[in-house]
């Protein structure tokens, strides 16, 4: 048998992409999309994005540029996730949420020939746009118009289009060659997308991913969810987090229907999961608080399976939320690996159990899916296995198909996570129980998690160490009712002061500053913050102190 080595029929490139061309056959006359009242067949969605990858070829775009996009979940966003790699460029999806200062880093980083920009970030962008410096040329602006109501309520498709944008999206896909033969991979390491892991200005960390990866994440997903064919999946999730945890090219593998939803409440989703149907979704601990504290809350007619990551749902949450027919799955994983790999796997007899130990039990992270080769918990010293005793703690490490390529212009962050021995190091802290499913406990590098939005306190803390009455200043993460965890901020300041700032003082300098969703909600003011004998800030007693304040109220909901 050693004779046999691999040759050109079987050593076709994976990826993604050539889902779409499955179910143009297999679904063609299927619904793919739907948005308010606009729908489109997989006949249509396979012919657009073939449109679109050829006009962007004909403007010269192609292998190894990358076309950025700063859009809400709606047609144009899904489309995109398959029209740009089918030219043979990569697909960056900036987070809708970030400031332009944060924007205009993230484009001068990763250097994109051309980005969509969906209507309702017009401003956004052109803002992104004029923070860049006179030698570093901008790329090209397409808008994406939309004239449907929760675009504003003005028909934006009849408006005007600023003269510094080149074209419209939908004059882009009209002029492009539907028979188009689209670019293959020449490998499946060739990379397909990149994503930024948070908006740290000072440091981005764009994360690279290959064809082979997202398309072994994607078939792993699919597989891990149970999702059948033809599902019906409403998109609370942003496509733009990890391109929907790869499930956009996921719909695809299975002929789903894509309910797209620009933005949404309870009352939005409860009114979509009736009108369509819908069967699956995703999203944060947050929606699922949304979901079960709504005033309007009536149990569903059918099960509804939705899938939660980004942090640990509480049991009380999870309860809530299950009682109203959803079935919750909860799962873990990072833009760095694309998707989720490692899942709560239920087990038949944990049905017999009462509903608050089911919650408990679900609340964990898991184990690995399939298409992750092994996870672990590690001493991050040792290198090895901590004990399976629920309590000992290590660093969450992994290997698989679906682990990054690596950041992007950063081979030492790539080399720190990335080591020899074979492992990706998460940066995440977590226990290990004695039944090998593993539970984070804490974040390293104090990431909080507000909403499904990781966000660094490295970066909050610089804004406040810039006002000029703060001494010191350290920001961990409080509970918070609506939002899971929300920033709290711990300052000293300075002693020859006249007039000391108030609370809301400091919060308002910092709104000037960042993304609403990184101001902190809370501000403490101490004498002086507890130390390590080394002068270090010891953020572990910041946080029993924040925890000792109690959840935030959710009254700061509506303040993103």
């Amino acid at each position: 048998m050693e004779e046999l080595k691999p040759r050109p029929a079987s050593c076709c490139p994976f990826t993604p992409l050539g889902f779409l061309e499955r179910a143009a056959t297999v679904y063609g006359d299927c619904t793919s999309i739907v948005y308010n009242n606009t729908s489109f067949t997989w006949s249509q969605t396979h012919r657009r994005c073939l449109q679109l990858a050829s006009s962007l070829s004909s403007i010269g775009i192609g292998s190894g540029h990358v076309v950025s996009v700063l859009a809400y979940n709606i047609p144009a966003m899904y489309e995109i996730h398959f029209g740009v790699p089918m030219s043979g460029a990569i697909l960056n999806c900036i987070n809708t949420r970030l400031d332009a200062r944060t924007i205009s880093v993230l484009l001068r980083h990763c250097e994109p020939k051309l980005l969509f920009v969906d209507t309702l970030s017009q401003s956004l962008a052109l803002e992104a746009i004029s923070l860049f410096p006179p030698n570093k040329s901008p790329p090209v602006l397409v808008l994406i118009q939309d004239d449907h109501d929760d675009a504003g309520g003005s028909n934006s498709s009849l408006s005007t289009v600023d003269s510094r944008f080149c074209c419209t999206y939908e004059s882009l896909v009209e002029k492009g060659d539907p028979n188009f033969k689209w670019i293959r991979p020449k490998s499946e390491w060739s990379p397909i997308v990149l994503n930024y892991t948070s908006g740290t200005t000072s440091s981005p960390k764009g994360v690279v991913h290959s064809h082979r990866g997202i398309f072994t994440m994607t078939v792993d997903s699919l597989i891990d969810w149970e999702v059948p064919k033809q599902p019906v999946y409403l998109w609370t999730l942003p496509m733009f987090h990890a391109n929907g945890w790869s499930f956009t090219w996921g719909m695809a593998a299975v002929g789903g229907t894509s309910v797209c939803v620009r933005k949404f409440d309870a009352s939005t989703v409860y009114s979509l999961i009736k009108k369509h149907g819908v069967t699956h979704m995703c999203g944060a601990p947050v929606v699922l608080n949304m979901l079960s504290n709504s005033p309007e809350i009536k149990p569903l007619p059918n099960p509804v399976q939705i899938l939660t990551a980004g942090a640990p749902p509480p049991a009380a949450v999870l309860s809530r939320t299950e009682s109203l027919g959803f079935v919750v799955s909860h799962g873990y994983g990072l833009t760095e690996t694309g998707g989720l790999v490692v899942s709560c796997a239920w087990k038949r007899e944990w049905n017999k159990l009462p509903a608050t130990e089911r919650a408990k039990l679900k609340a964990r992270q898991g184990v690995r899916t399939i298409g992750m080769t092994e996870a672990d918990v590690v001493d991050p010293e040792s290198g090895l296995s901590v004990k399976r005793d629920g309590s000992t703690l290590g660093e969450i490490v992994l290997r698989g198909a679906s682990v990054m390529l690596g950041y992007l212009k950063d081979p030492n962050a790539t080399n720190n996570c990335m080591k020899e021995n074979g492992w990706f190091y998460t940066g995440d802290v977590g226990v290990m129980h004695s039944d090998g499913y593993m539970e984070i406990k804490d974040r390293s590098k104090d990431v909080i998690i507000s909403g499904g939005e990781n966000l660094s306190s490295v970066e909050v803390e610089s804004v406040l160490y810039n006002h000029p009455a703060i001494n010191e200043a350290a920001v961990v993460a409080r509970p918070d009712e609506y939002w899971g965890e929300t920033p709290c901020a711990f300052v000293s300041l300075k002693n020859e002061l006249t007039q000391k700032p108030s609370e809301q003082d400091i919060i308002q300098y910092c709104r000037a500053k960042l993304p609403h969703y990184m101001v902190p909600k809370t501000v403490v003011f101490k004498e002086e913050l507890p130390k390590t004998s080394t002068g270090k800030i010891q953020k572990f007693a910041l946080r029993d102190m924040a925890k000792a304040l109690g959840p935030s109220s959710s009254s700061s909901r509506q303040s993103r």
